[in-house]
């Protein structure tokens, strides 16, 4: 593993009454989070491929997890997104270059297919900062339905040379949507958006 893991947290939530009323099936969403040392803590990197390499690793790892902790196939899975946290002996790229470049292919994998951008958020923080997690479908971005977000954190993390990573999957939308929209049985996949 090119990450030094020092934490590993894994969370589910389960919605299952909303406005008094039953949420049938429950909603659920699960957050994988590790907390990794930073390797470019205290210094200024020009070239941040060791972070983005961190990036695909946990792609992979968070995805499985995550989709592991709903007791899903991966096909199965409905949502997802991205989040990173960096402590303040580094600088937000460190997030970025986590999150973006190289992430998304091996959580598309774990979900199978992902047509659809994963929504991401990134910040600095100290230890127990939250920070949410936006979802969107993983297939077509234009479902409301699937607008939502986790809030997730961990106590003791990030320390100043650490950087929190959370993926969140989904295995359905918000409990009782109605505000319109796509539906999840009129999406195409294709593009991304329908």
């Amino acid at each position: 593993m090119k990450s030094k893991i020092r934490k590993l947290v894994t969370v589910v939530e389960e919605t299952r009454r909303e406005m008094d009323r039953a949420v049938d099936p429950p909603t659920r969403k699960a957050a994988a989070i590790a907390v990794i040392a930073n390797p470019f803590a205290g210094r200024y990197q020009g070239d941040l491929e060791e972070l983005m390499a961190i990036g695909e690793e946990l792609g992979d790892l968070l995805g499985r997890r995550a989709v592991a902790a709903l007791g899903i196939a991966p096909g199965a899975a409905e949502s997802y997104g991205k989040a990173a946290i960096v402590g303040d002996a580094g600088e937000l790229e460190h997030a970025a270059a986590i999150l973006h470049p190289r992430l998304g292919k091996p959580l598309r994998a774990a979900v199978e297919k992902g047509a659809a951008l994963v929504p991401s958020a990134k910040k600095m923080g100290g230890a127990g900062a939250p920070i949410d997690v936006p979802l969107g479908h993983k297939d077509a971005a234009f479902v409301r339905s699937h607008f939502d977000g986790m809030e997730i954190r961990v106590p003791d993390a990030p320390r100043a040379d650490e950087i929190v990573v959370a993926v969140v999957v989904t295995d359905s939308g918000r409990p009782l949507p109605r505000v319109g929209g796509l539906t999840v049985a009129e999406i195409e996949g294709k593009d991304g958006l329908r």
